[in-house]
């Protein structure tokens, strides 16, 4: 999922003109982009389009931003939006295993209800002071959550955080990509804001990858192909990993635990590296065999 295009859900007529964009990922939001007078109607709107034959075609990964677990329409998405085309629910504002917890049981009541079959993900946005110093946690908390997503606004506007100071976007991923490290699952990118910043976006991007980042969120289409092209592993480090692994199978034979590649000593943490590089690049279908 190196890439996530956000759909507002109050318009509905974006939907599926982001199923056919180049996105890995389109992420339905019923929270902040739509007004408390519309959100039974997005909601319903959304419910349609997840239950269309578009949906039940595509490849792309589908997901909606639901209302907090604290809100009155957290119980409504759930039931409304349920269904075999979600992917992951992705979870606004939780701050601890317990907020978690809660949630899992809704989902599983919802799921009931639905009769889904396949367990849906959650997403937990790391977007408060507490949920970031409890963010391992709520990673861990339950089998469901597969990754944790920064929501740069949320924390950092309230504190008076400037959001335009590298050193302090790099604290808030370096942070929560250690708490995800911890809980095993995997560390998203935030929202840019400034659509017209090309340059701004990429360079927030290339330092998301670089702290082992999974991908970053849009809110434009035009930011897409900057996200794909950023955390698409190079011919350069596919070809690597492809060496890495085939010298690996060689040590492995010799009942070596260290070898060179390259001139550079690898090992365990360079050969688990190298199988997720190439897992990413066979997903993507850009990957020669071994």
């Amino acid at each position: 999922m190196r890439s996530k295009l956000f759909v507002p859900g109050a318009r509905p007529e974006l939907f599926r003109k982001a199923l056919s964009s180049p996105a890995d990922a389109i992420s339905i939001d019923l929270e902040d982009s739509v007004p408390e007078g519309l959100k039974a109607e997005a909601r319903a709107k959304a419910a349609e389009f997840l239950g269309s034959a578009e949906v039940r075609s595509t490849t792309k990964l589908i997901i909606v931003r639901v209302n907090p677990l604290a809100s009155p329409h957290f119980e409504a998405d759930l039931l409304a939006l349920v269904q075999p085309g979600l992917a992951l629910l992705n979870l606004p504002k939780p701050e601890s295993a317990a907020d978690i917890r809660a949630a899992v049981a809704a989902i599983e009541r919802a799921e009931a209800v639905n009769r889904v079959e396949r367990p849906i993900g959650i997403l937990a946005n790391i977007e408060t002071p507490r949920a970031l110093r409890c963010a391992a946690d709520i990673g861990a908390a339950d089998s469901r959550v597969v990754g944790l997503q920064l929501g740069f606004a949320d924390l950092f506007e309230p504190l008076g955080i400037d959001r335009g100071d590298v050193s302090n976007v790099h604290a808030a991923m370096f942070a929560m990509r250690m708490a995800a490290g911890e809980a095993g699952v995997f560390a998203y990118d935030g929202a840019f804001a400034n659509v017209q910043d090309p340059d701004g976006y990429r360079a927030e991007a290339e330092m998301a990858r670089r702290l082992g980042y999974l991908g970053k969120s849009c809110i434009h289409p035009s930011q897409i192909a900057l996200a794909n092209e950023v955390f698409q592993p190079s011919a350069a480090d596919i070809a690597f990993a492809l060496r890495v692994l085939a010298e690996a199978r060689k040590a492995d034979g010799r009942k070596q635990g260290a070898f060179l590649v390259d001139g550079r000593m690898i090992d365990v943490p360079f050969i688990r590296r190298a199988e997720a590089i190439v897992a990413i690049a066979r997903n993507l279908g850009i990957a020669a065999g071994e």
